[in-house]
């Protein structure tokens, strides 16, 4: 017995998906070590650990984190997410010995360039879903179409 799922929600999905978080927080994190004076990482083999562990967090903790701040996401209207996720950049710098963070200011500036990478690699898929939903029914369909007139 064979069960398979089908689903539209783009590339982020699956093992598949979590491969490719972990490519782009690989790439963010070395962009961040150089753009950002408060990160750093003793190797590439600490890059990757980095995302790998960032990548569990956000799929363990984060949903965690996010209920009990419910609130004060509430009530800064979303913008709140983003000290949840700095706090998600701590977490992971505790946790990965030689992935450095100066302080809360320089894990703040990383979550955002972590999601400006993941909102750029996110919207082709939302372009192609926009498009599935409000395509034509008949847009396809070239049976009816005519470009000349036929005569007896």
């Amino acid at each position: 017995m064979k069960i398979t799922f089908r689903s539209d929600s783009g590339f982020f999905m699956g093992p598949w998906g979590f491969l490719a978080r972990v490519v782009v927080m690989s790439l963010a994190a070395v962009l961040a070590g150089y753009l950002l004076p408060g990160i750093w990482f003793d190797s590439m083999a600490t890059v990757i650990v980095t995302a790998v562990v960032i990548s569990l967090l956000n799929n363990f903790i984060r949903p965690i984190l996010i209920v009990v701040t419910l609130p004060f996401t509430l009530f800064s209207m979303g913008l709140f997410l983003l000290v949840v996720n700095a706090v998600i950049i701590l977490l992971a710098a505790a946790l990965v010995p030689r992935f450095h963070v100066d302080g809360f200011g320089s894990a703040f500036w990383f979550s955002l360039l972590l999601t400006l990478f993941n909102y750029l690699l996110e919207l082709p898929n939302k372009v192609i879903r926009h498009r599935r939903r409000y395509r034509s029914p008949h847009e396809d369909d070239d049976t009816g179409f005519t470009p000349y007139e036929e005569v007896e």
